[in-house]
């Protein structure tokens, strides 16, 4: 999926009410409150126009009066804002091995989060975990199960039957299925389909470190690894959906070439961990062993300094980011760890005087971003329409 703008043009004829209606929440939400007359300016939608849809919005519940603003003349202007429990968005992450969930409110704040194990990576397996994530949301959040939008759902790349398929990290037996027309099915709902290291780019572009920044890539730590790609504020989904399969690309470790993520990933560390007699079947152990320095893990950042100093090279040079941005499922800890251990090669392009930020940076939303991200994409929906018309 290919992000969208922030802000979109109404039309007073030729299109349909859902998208001017999409335009005037677009804009609330932009504005934080606002009132009729200076939606109708800033979409070129009428001033009756505006009011029509702002009554329908706020019969349903969608944005709620927050009172009148004093100043000018005449009557004060009624400013609206969103009603944090006027909708609600579902974000499931799929990952080899575990499912995750969160719920966020019509603000993108969010209101659940879970985690449960996958018995059975297979589809059925897979699809008993998400109904029953759903269904542990909707009793918990009042009010959700009449205001749900949809489902965002995200899962590791390659999409489709590639080349690269098999190694470990992606999701066995989906090739021939069409995850979005599978899930609609099963959960009753409009779904939206994402990788995860896109999902997780955008959270991060939205409500992390990405903020502000037009272009940037993000290195998502899942089962293996993957790159989201942003430029000019969109995601760079490449023609099948898999820009980004950074794990793949071949890369110098200790006298010999690997596939980066059999160097610098959670299943690698996990193989490292498990040669030597280690458990770490969670971001927890993970972090438990390193606070401990155990020697084996300590041995495993030692040895994937050199693949993830070329790898990130590599991206500085193919995307020329304003910065590279690190997060998922690996723990904060270690994700510092990597980045001072990085050694930043002078022949890039990201090596440059006066740069405004750090060429590395860790993200700021946590283990959960790929998810969180899961649900944006239905916000997204919402209020952005999918073309926007010009005046």
């Amino acid at each position: 999926m290919t992000a969208r703008p922030d802000t979109a043009v109404g039309a007073n004829a030729g299109r349909s009410r859902s998208h001017n209606r999409q335009v005037v929440l677009g804009r609330v939400r932009a504005a934080g409150r606002s009132g009729r007359a200076e939606i109708a300016r800033a979409t070129g939608l009428t001033t009756q126009a505006v009011s029509n849809i702002i009554a329908e919005l706020a019969g349903e519940g969608l944005i709620a009066p927050q009172g009148r603003r004093a100043g000018g003349r005449g009557m004060p202007a009624m400013q609206y804002a969103l009603n944090p429990e006027g909708g609600y968005a579902l974000g499931i992450e799929i990952r080899p091995d575990a499912v995750f969930a969160a719920v966020l409110d019509l603000t993108g704040q969010p209101v659940f989060e879970s985690r449960r194990p996958l018995d059975r990576p297979d589809r059925r397996g897979v699809t008993r975990t998400v109904l029953a994530l759903r269904d542990a949301a909707l009793r918990e959040v009042s009010g959700a199960r009449a205001r749900l939008l949809g489902a965002g759902l995200v899962m590791p790349g390659p999409f489709g039957d590639t080349g690269i398929a098999g190694s470990g990290s992606d999701l066995a037996g989906w090739a021939d299925t069409d995850p979005r027309a599978w899930f609609a099915e099963a959960l009753g709902l409009a779904v939206e389909v994402e990788n995860d290291a896109n999902a997780a780019a955008m959270a991060e572009r939205v409500a992390g470190a990405g903020q502000g920044l037009e272009s940037f890539v993000f290195v998502y730590f899942g089962q293996g690894l993957g790159l989201g790609i942003v430029h000019r504020g969109r995601l760079v989904a490449g023609a099948f959906g898999n820009a980004g399969e950074i794990g793949h690309i071949p890369v110098p470790a200790a006298g010999r070439t690997v596939p980066l993520e059999t160097a610098v990933s959670r299943l690698s560390v996990r193989r490292a961990l498990a040669a030597a007699g280690r458990e770490a079947d969670s971001a927890a152990d993970l972090a438990r062993l390193y606070a401990a320095r155990d020697p084996a893990l300590m041995a495993w950042l030692a040895a994937a300094a050199e693949p993830f100093s070329a790898a990130i090279t590599i991206v500085e040079n193919l995307f020329d980011p304003e910065t590279v941005i690190l997060g998922g499922a690996m723990p904060e800890p270690i994700v510092d760890h990597l980045i001072a251990s990085a050694v930043p090669a002078e022949r890039s392009v990201s090596n440059r005087a006066g740069r405004g930020r750090p060429r590395l940076v860790r993200g700021a939303c946590g283990p959960m971003t790929a998810t969180l991200g899961a649900a944006a994409l239905i916000l997204d929906r919402t209020f952005t329409p999918a073309i926007a018309v010009a005046r």
